[in-house]
């Protein structure tokens, strides 16, 4: 049988010494703070590309907010972003979508970009483009590959090619999407980068197009403690999301009830108290779980 001892210091360590010396106030705030952690794990994200590409916008759409809301990052036809400007989501600010300033451009060159953005911060990049794909962004491809960096191609402002082309007598949007991201393909190709994924993608419409397969993909990429600060701030574009988000928070809930029956077994003072006090006084948590109850009924 499973000692108990066991199972508390691989469910909450560095609890066992303030216990055993009676002190159930630091083991509280010690289990206090490994439920945060778990709750705040950190998740920079990049977005870049040239000037125009629309960045800014897809920074406030993935942020769920409109150009014009308080907080958004400022947009606009010409290059507005001069800085890597971070942008917390508004709801879990562990997670913080990076505004990176066109590549290319006088001040940011393409052979020093990554080093003047402070590329080691990043966990991935996404790199945008409205029309084609340019030299610039494979060299900054390929830079990010040799940082052992993950990397996105996403195609941008979809929405305004299907809108042209619906004049068209003999449009068809899956022959125009399937054109779209041929180009892309063929254009980084003839660039040198082989084989590349490009997502299709409009700000304006994220339920559309490429926008879940980006998640999926980010999903599959990403180190596993990190994947839930992915999904928690992921919009609720489609019902498999929704489930997905509705199943985290349900391991998430059980974790903590799994923690609070077991220790209760442990023959040490104190120690269920002491997990209790350090739940209820988890109040991000205990918020998030609120808005989905809902979906735990």
């Amino acid at each position: 049988m499973e000692d108990p001892d066991d199972l508390y210091m691989e469910l909450i360590p560095g609890v066992k010494e303030p216990l055993q010396k009676n002190n159930t106030a630091a083991a509280a705030a010690k289990i206090e703070e490994n439920i945060k952690q778990q709750n705040n794990i950190p998740l920079n994200i990049a977005i870049t590309g040239e000037s125009g590409a629309g960045k800014s916008t897809f920074v406030n759409a993935f942020r769920g907010l409109c150009d014009d809301e308080e907080g958004a990052a400022p947009t606009g036809v010409t290059e507005t972003t001069s800085e890597a400007t971070p942008y917390p989501h508004p709801k879990y600010p562990n997670v913080i979508l990076w505004d990176l300033p066109g590549i290319g451009t006088t001040k940011f060159p393409a052979k020093k970009y990554l080093k003047l953005v402070g590329f080691e911060k990043f966990d991935f990049f996404i790199i945008i483009s409205t029309t084609r794909f340019t030299e610039n962004d494979v060299k900054l491809a390929q830079e990010i590959q040799k940082m052992k960096k993950k990397f996105y191609f996403v195609r941008s402002k979809v929405d305004n090619d299907i809108r042209a082309e619906r004049r068209n007598r003999h449009f068809s949007e899956e022959r125009t999407l399937t054109k779209i991201r041929d180009d892309c393909v063929q254009r980084l190709g003839g660039l040198g980068f082989e084989s590349p994924q490009v997502f299709l993608v409009s700000s304006f419409e994220l339920h559309l197009y490429d926008f879940n397969l980006l998640h999926q993909t980010l999903d599959k990429d990403l180190p596993k403690n990190k994947r839930d600060a992915l999904l928690f701030v992921m919009p609720n574009i489609n019902p498999e999301i929704i489930r997905k988000k509705k199943e985290a928070f349900k391991r998430r809930l059980y974790w903590l009830t799994t923690l609070s029956a077991a220790v209760a077994a442990v023959p040490l003072p104190g120690l269920s108290i002491a997990v209790d006090a350090a739940v209820l006084v988890c109040p991000t948590l205990i918020c998030r779980l609120s808005s989905f109850h809902h979906w735990l009924q």
